[in-house]
């Protein structure tokens, strides 16, 4: 902890210097939660394997893809990497929660260090833990069989999207974590957020289902993305005609927006609180 300290003594509040410190502030932020990817593989491997189990129960076991004309698995493998990045909220809530209750976040808030910088290190952390989820879970798919075929182009901008969807759901665990406070309240969430995940296209097209759940379900922005990235992958999709369903790369981008426009700055409020 004290490497967190280490020359800010002195520090001008003015101009460039100011942003240079805020950038070495928030890189030792990163580099310390780094820090526990090697301290802690169980929880980093844990992490990234799951999604990968429930990725070849969904597709070996239970089944799926009710209401989709075409290779199940190519459903499936897209909107499991939506789900992938909306269940990453739980993993960004624990974190900040055990943080807060050992009183980590006093003691960096205490030194002369920007503040904005622990959270800009625990987005960069999980956003790069996204990532490697991600990749790992492409590759998985590509395994059992899955394919896209709309060149590398549309791939990149449908991990931009999934990327998107996954810090709009970073903020909102931050926010959270912070109004729970402790570690035990994640699982209040995780109540929550599973209902939301499956509420979605994920498993099954919306016209399969009932009226009013299927409108429910393409209004999902978990759904808005699944659809989004499947159409760049060029993946069956179901043969949704709704509004939602014609324009979900729209919502794709407009749903993480929307969410980061109201949650960023309340996660801000709370953390800059928390000394008062």
């Amino acid at each position: 902890m004290s490497a967190v300290g280490t020359g800010t003594a002195g520090r001008s509040v003015m101009g460039a210097t100011t942003i240079g410190w805020a950038v070495a502030d928030s890189w030792t932020m990163t580099r310390r939660e780094l820090a526990h990817w090697a301290r802690q593989p169980v929880r980093i491997v844990v992490g990234l394997v799951f999604p990968v189990m429930l990725l070849l129960m969904f597709n070996y076991l239970v089944g799926g893809g009710q209401g989709v004309d075409g290779d199940n698995t190519e459903f499936l493998v897209p909107g499991m990497l939506a789900l992938t990045m909306a269940f990453g909220l739980e993993s960004t809530m624990l974190a900040v929660t055990q943080d807060l209750t050992k009183g980590v976040i006093d003691r960096f808030r205490s030194m002369p260090m920007v503040s904005g910088s622990v959270l800009v290190g625990r987005s960069v952390a999980d956003m790069l833990q996204s990532v490697a989820a991600l990749a790992v879970m492409i590759g998985v798919g590509y395994a059992v069989g899955w394919r896209w075929h709309n060149g590398v182009t549309a791939a990149l901008g449908a991990v931009g999207l999934l990327l998107l969807l996954r810090f709009a759901m970073l903020w909102i665990g931050i926010q959270l974590a912070m109004v729970a406070g402790k570690p035990e309240m994640v699982q209040a969430v995780q109540i929550l957020v599973w209902p939301v995940g499956f509420l979605s296209n994920v498993f099954a097209a919306p016209e399969s289902m009932p009226g009013g759940l299927g409108a429910v379900v393409e209004w999902n922005p978990m759904s808005a993305t699944a659809t989004a990235v499947r159409d760049l992958f060029r993946n069956p999709g179901g043969a949704g005609g709704s509004w939602a369903a014609e324009h979900a790369g729209l919502l794709a981008v407009v749903w993480p927006v929307a969410l980061i426009a109201v949650f960023f700055p309340l996660a801000v409020r709370r953390f800059a609180r928390l000394s008062h």
